[in-house]
């Protein structure tokens, strides 16, 4: 049997520690798999005395990620602090030493995922970051290599299991965004500052990492569009329910004749769809690509053992791989770098959804007919519509329409004239519609 694979690991957090503890628990049946042993011989965390009661005794503990790097003995260095700074720092000194890097890092991936996919070439080094899109679901697997004879059409994804949670809440409880969050704050599924995942930042990095790899692209993320979920509300939630959907933050990528379209942003999904049922903290991925048609690859998109999974999958892959010719290798984003295209990224206002639409009105003759009217002026036909019962005392009514598919742009001008309508009280409420019957 060949000598184990040498590890060093960097953050010992609650993925860093379930990495430790599933591969000791697992390590035969991974020895049995692969030939070999995966050994975490190293670990760099700044509380050393926390890590040191949790490792055993043949394992290093050391508070400098420095001192792992320069280590001869180290093949794999897996990365797991997080941001932007150091941990670029990190990952771009274990390539330039010749280590092999895994990652769960989509920010630094979807920042400067080319700049350091450059560097391991260079060094003829892998990067592994199977755990960077939704946990430990295989995506990056099945897109890169599964579907690897197809054409991927699209890809939509329940890609953040916070703002998946908050949605649930909403739609289960009738609960305000506000209540929402702060019940996924209390319960650990949202951090102190939610930003980059209310805001769909956290989505779109990972999206962006998705449509690289379907398409051959550079990662897309500085032209992704981002809309995140601060602004639904309840009444949306209950109202939709009523048509037969839900609301789901997604992230989509999306192959068309005139570029490529990656965008995240609140949708309406028939409830009668897989991805609709995707509830709490779980995360979903549906894939259309031509041969296989669509797939859905669903589970658990957070944690410590279940992006654990994945971590050691890559460790796996790369102890297989290792004495693999370079050139031969899997590459990081699926195509050949010659064969890398730079496509047109959509901007939103080229897109074709349908939508949704609430209008508070006055309760009053021709209301309807009026903006109906500009609808059929700019071309955008109507599927269905629902009317909530007058209010008496403010002698206003809600309109709810389904539209069907126009061009983005077109449909912002609509509403601009729309929302002018002096018998139109509140700015109008549109969230997009996908069908992915």
């Amino acid at each position: 049997m060949l000598k184990p694979l040498q590890i060093g690991l960097i953050g010992f957090g609650t993925v860093g520690s379930g990495t430790y503890e599933l591969l000791k628990r697992n390590q035969h049946q991974i020895q049995r798999r692969l030939g070999r042993g995966l050994h975490i011989s190293m670990v760099a965390d700044l509380d050393t005395e926390k890590v040191k009661s949790v490792v055993d005794a043949d394992c290093t503990v050391v508070s400098d990620a420095n001192e792992i790097i320069s280590r001869a003995d180290i093949d794999v260095v897996i990365e797991l602090i997080g941001g932007y700074g150091f941990a670029l720092e990190v990952v771009s000194k274990a390539l330039q030493a010749g280590k092999h890097v895994v990652t769960a890092n989509k920010a630094l991936l979807a920042t400067h995922g080319e700049k350091i996919f450059q560097l391991a070439q260079k060094n003829a080094c892998m990067v592994g970051f199977e755990s960077s899109v939704a946990g430990g679901i295989p995506i990056i697997k099945v897109v890169r290599e599964g579907l690897a004879a197809n054409q991927i059409e699209w890809i939509a994804g329940i890609i953040n299991g916070t703002t998946n949670f908050i949605l649930t809440q909403m739609h289960e409880k009738s609960w305000t965004f506000a209540q929402a969050l702060e019940q996924a704050q209390t319960l650990g599924y949202a951090e102190a500052d939610p930003t980059f995942d209310i805001e769909g930042t956290d989505a779109a990095h990972k999206c962006s990492l998705l449509a690289a790899i379907a398409y051959g692209i550079p990662i897309p993320f500085t032209q992704a569009y981002v809309e995140g979920i601060t602004r639904l509300e309840s009444r949306d939630m209950q109202l939709a329910a009523q048509l037969g959907y839900r609301i789901k933050l997604l992230g989509i990528a999306k192959r068309t004749q005139i570029g490529i379209e990656v965008r995240v942003h609140p949708c309406l999904i028939s409830e009668r769809s897989l991805i609709a049922n995707v509830e709490g903290v779980m995360n979903a991925v549906m894939v259309h690509s031509d041969a296989l048609g669509t797939s859905m690859y669903y589970g658990k998109g957070a944690g410590g053992e279940p992006t654990a999974s994945a971590v050691i999958a890559d460790l796996i892959d790369i102890a297989r791989a290792q004495t693999t010719d370079a050139a031969n290798r899997i590459p990081h984003l699926a195509f050949q770098d010659e064969f890398i295209e730079s496509l047109d990224i959509l901007n939103i206002e080229a897109v074709v959804t349908c939508n949704y639409l609430r209008i508070s009105v006055a309760d009053q003759p021709g209301v309807l007919a009026s903006i109906t009217s500009i609808l059929a002026e700019y071309g955008i036909s109507v599927d269905a519509m629902l009317q909530q019962p007058a209010d008496a005392t403010s002698k206003q009514t809600e309109l709810i329409i389904l539209t069907h598919e126009a061009k983005e742009g077109v449909m912002n001008q609509a509403i601009t004239k729309i929302q002018k309508l002096p018998t139109v009280l509140l700015p109008v409420v549109r969230i997009r519609k996908e069908d992915f019957n």
